[in-house]
C-alpha cells in the first residue's frame, strides 16, 4: 500500500520573484498558497521572512520602530547580501544615502524637507500634468496602433518629473535611459553588464545634478532643484550629495512605476470592458478607479524592513536582524479584507491597499503619481472611445520587485 503524498513544498526563493517565469505571469497564485498556509514564515533560501496577510503587512510597514536598511539585516540573508552588491561604493564613495533606505534620525532629518518642497510643487503641477498629457494624446491621433508602455507610458511621467526637477527637454531620453539604469541597483540578480548600465547610469546622474545644484545657486529656477539647495542655503542639514542621491530616486520613481501604474491601468480596463463602461458614463469614478488598480495590479510588489529587538509576528518569535519582506500584492488579494479579491471592480467601497508601503517610507511619489494617473487614464479613454486590444502576447518585466508590461499594443 502507497504512502499518502506528503503536502507540496511552499513556493520558496526566486520563486516569489519576477525572474521566475512562472511567477512572473502570474504572481498571485503562489502568494494565495502562501498566504492561506504559512502566511508568516522563515523562507530556507532568502534567510528571511516573508509576509502575504494584509494585517501583517500593514503592521510591519507602518510600525516605525523597525529598521529599514538591509545592513542591519542577518548576514545570510538576501537584504543583506543586497548590501553586498552595492558596487556604487565600491566605485565611488557617496557622501549620502536615499531615504528609501534610510533610517532615523536621517530619515527624518532628510525626508522631512524634501517631502515639504515636494509636495507643494507637486500641487501646482495639475495644469501642467493636463498639458502633457494632452500633447502626448495629440501626438497619437491618427495612426492606427500603438504601444501603450512606449507611446504613451513612458513619456508622461518624464515629462512631469522632468518639469519638476527642471531637466531641459532635450535631456529627456538620457534621462529615461539613467533611470532605467539606475533601477538596476534594486535588482537582486543583475548581471555584469546590468552592473556597468547601473555605474554608468549613477555617474552621469551625479555629474547633471553637481552641475544644475551649482546652476541653480547663481541662476535660480522655478523647480525642485532650486527648491532644494535654497533649502540648504536657509539653513536646512541637508548635504549636496544627499540631494543628489534623493534627486535621482525621485526621477527613477517618478518614471518606472508611474509608467506601470498607466499601463496595468489601461491593460486592466480593456480587459474589463464593463468597468470602463462605468468609468465613461461617470467620470467621477476615476478616483476611486484608480485606487482599485493599485490594489489589483500594483507597480511595485513588496518592501523589507528589519526586526531592531526579539519580537513576534504571527505566532514567529523574530530576533533582532531578522529581515521581513512584505508583500505588498499579497496583502492587496487578502479576502480576510477584500470582498472577492481577485475582481477588479471600480466602484468598490474602501480600497485600502497596500501599493504605496506606509509608515515613514510610505512611498513619497505617490501624490504625484496619482494625479499623472488620473489624469492619463480617462483621458486616453475619452479621446480614443473605441481603443481595443491588439492580437499580442502579454509579457511582464522581469525586473525583481516590480510588475509592468513590457509592451500593450492598442488599436484605434
Amino acid at each position: 500500500m502507497s504512502e499518502e503524498p506528503s503536502e507540496k513544498p511552499l513556493p520558496t526563493g526566486f520563486e516569489l520573484f519576477e525572474i521566475d517565469p512562472v511567477y512572473r505571469a502570474d504572481p498571485y497564485t503562489r502568494l494565495a498558497e502562501l498566504r492561506a498556509r504559512a502566511p508568516v514564515h522563515l523562507d530556507p533560501v532568502l534567510n528571511q521572512y516573508v509576509l502575504t496577510r494584509y494585517e501583517d503587512v500593514k503592521g510591519v510597514v507602518n510600525d516605525r520602530t523597525l529598521w529599514r536598511h538591509p545592513k542591519h539585516a542577518r548576514a545570510d540573508s538576501m537584504f543583506h547580501r543586497f548590501v553586498d552588491r552595492n558596487e556604487f561604493d565600491r566605485v565611488r564613495p557617496r557622501d549620502g544615502e536615499s531615504i528609501l533606505f534610510m533610517d532615523d534620525p536621517d530619515h527624518a532629518r532628510v525626508r522631512t524637507p524634501l517631502t515639504k518642497v515636494f509636495y507643494k510643487r507637486a500641487a501646482k503641477m495639475r495644469a501642467e500634468v493636463e498639458a502633457i498629457v494632452d500633447g502626448v494624446l495629440d501626438g497619437l491621433a491618427g495612426r492606427p496602433s500603438f504601444d501603450v508602455i512606449a507611446d504613451y507610458g513612458i513619456p508622461i511621467p518624464i515629462l512631469v518629473i522632468a518639469k519638476v526637477l527642471g531637466v531641459e527637454r532635450e535631456r529627456l531620453r538620457e534621462f529615461r535611459e539613467w533611470s532605467e539604469g539606475i533601477i538596476l541597483s534594486l535588482h537582486i540578480a543583475r548581471s555584469e553588464a546590468q552592473t556597468r548600465e547601473m555605474l554608468a547610469a549613477d555617474e552621469a546622474l551625479t555629474r547633471y545634478f553637481t552641475q544644475a545644484m551649482e546652476d541653480r545657486r547663481q541662476n535660480p529656477k522655478d523647480d525642485l532643484i532650486t527648491d532644494l539647495v535654497q533649502l540648504q542655503a536657509e539653513g536646512a542639514p541637508l548635504s549636496d550629495g544627499e540631494v543628489r542621491i534623493n534627486a535621482s530616486a525621485l526621477l527613477v520613481g517618478g518614471n518606472l512605476t508611474t509608467t506601470d501604474l498607466i499601463g496595468n491601468g489601461v491593460y486592466l480596463f480593456l480587459n474589463h470592458p464593463a468597468e470602463l463602461a462605468k468609468l465613461a458614463a461617470d467620470p467621477s469614478l476615476a478616483a476611486n478607479a484608480l485606487e482599485e488598480i493599485l490594489r489589483y495590479e500594483s507597480p511595485v510588489s513588496l518592501t523589507s524592513r528589519v526586526a531592531p529587538r526579539e519580537m513576534q509576528l504571527g505566532g514567529c518569535p523574530l530576533h533582532a536582524g531578522d529581515p521581513l519582506m512584505t508583500y505588498l500584492r499579497a496583502a492587496n488579494r487578502d479576502p480576510a479584507m477584500f470582498e472577492d479579491p481577485d475582481r477588479f471592480d471600480i466602484t468598490r467601497k474602501h480600497v485600502s491597499h497596500m501599493a504605496f508601503g506606509g509608515g515613514a517610507h510610505i512611498c513619497i511619489g505617490a501624490p504625484l503619481a496619482r494625479m499623472e494617473a488620473q489624469v492619463a487614464l480617462p483621458r486616453l479613454f475619452a479621446r480614443f472611445p473605441n481603443l481595443k486590444l491588439a492580437a499580442q502576447t502579454f509579457e511582464w518585466r522581469a525586473l525583481p520587485g516590480f510588475r509592468g508590461l513590457e509592451r500593450l499594443t492598442v488599436e484605434l
